[in-house]
């Protein structure tokens, strides 16, 4: 029987990635996140017919509790019980901290730290009647190492990186695994949004901020690719990736090996 998977924050970019790897690798996933209706439904037809899965979309807003609530229910209801679980929804916004706009902070700590907490208690009693759940949490270098303007976005991947710890420890013995994937710096939307702020915050044209902020953090110089992590994600639902658990994986370039 496949497996289900909600994948957060999946209509573009690294979440998409990681939906589109595991509905290769046999899943049926829901996706979740906003965007033109017509490019979403485009999305979510080519997953289903390129992985011979299920695949279906939740707009749920992941700031509300409620709406992730709805979204799991139409999970179980279109796909069934929830086996795997990728909080990968995530936003981010440069400012020096005496400058740091509160509602900012709040979005960010909301969808990057406290939607992860409203998806796993959610799924945890199903996954342990089971014996079996797989949560990744897609946190950042930023959840090992910190950059400065960055208080927020560094804050909530630091306190995901604490959580993810912990439910590994819960689910232990229950057959639940739970890692964090942590990602340098990857080419998506998300990052070109970095770019220009981090080119206005410290007065930089957006080359030099690739340049000089961007790839000089990884000795690689070269971005992580998508299917990089979305092939890390779909290894960590597999038997072999089983005695992982409570794991920080950099896959960065070498960025915090520094």
């Amino acid at each position: 029987m496949a497996r289900t998977a909600i994948v957060t924050g999946s209509t573009s970019g690294i979440g998409e990635g990681i939906a589109r790897a595991l509905a290769a690798s046999g899943c049926n996933v829901m996706i979740n996140g906003f965007g033109d209706a017509a490019a979403i439904e485009k999305i979510r037809a080519s997953i289903e017919a390129d992985g011979k899965v299920k695949c279906v979309y939740s707009p749920a807003d992941l700031t509300k509790p409620e709406q992730i609530e709805a979204m799991f229910a139409t999970a179980r209801e279109k796909l069934g019980p929830v086996d795997i679980i990728v909080n990968n929804a995530g936003v981010q916004h440069v400012s020096p901290i005496e400058d740091f706009p509160v509602d900012k902070w709040n979005l960010i700590i909301n969808l990057n730290l406290n939607a992860a907490f409203h998806t796993t208690r959610l799924a945890f009693p199903e996954m342990k009647s089971r014996k079996w759940g797989r949560i990744i949490n897609i946190a950042s270098a930023h959840a090992l190492v910190a950059s400065p303007f960055k208080a927020a976005y560094v804050s909530a991947k630091h306190g995901l990186l604490g959580m993810t710890k912990t439910i590994a420890l819960e689910g232990a013995t229950f057959g639940i695994r739970c890692n964090a994937i942590c990602p340098g710096y990857v080419h998506t939307p998300l990052v070109d949004g970095q770019i220009n702020d981090t080119a206005k915050a410290r007065n930089m044209t957006p080359e030099q901020v690739i340049n000089n902020v961007i790839l000089a953090a990884q000795p690689t110089k070269e971005f992580v690719k998508v299917t990089d992590i979305a092939q890390l994600a779909v290894f960590l639902t597999t038997d072999a990736a089983n005695q992982i658990n409570g794991a920080a994986l950099s896959i960065d370039g070498g960025w915090v090996a520094q």
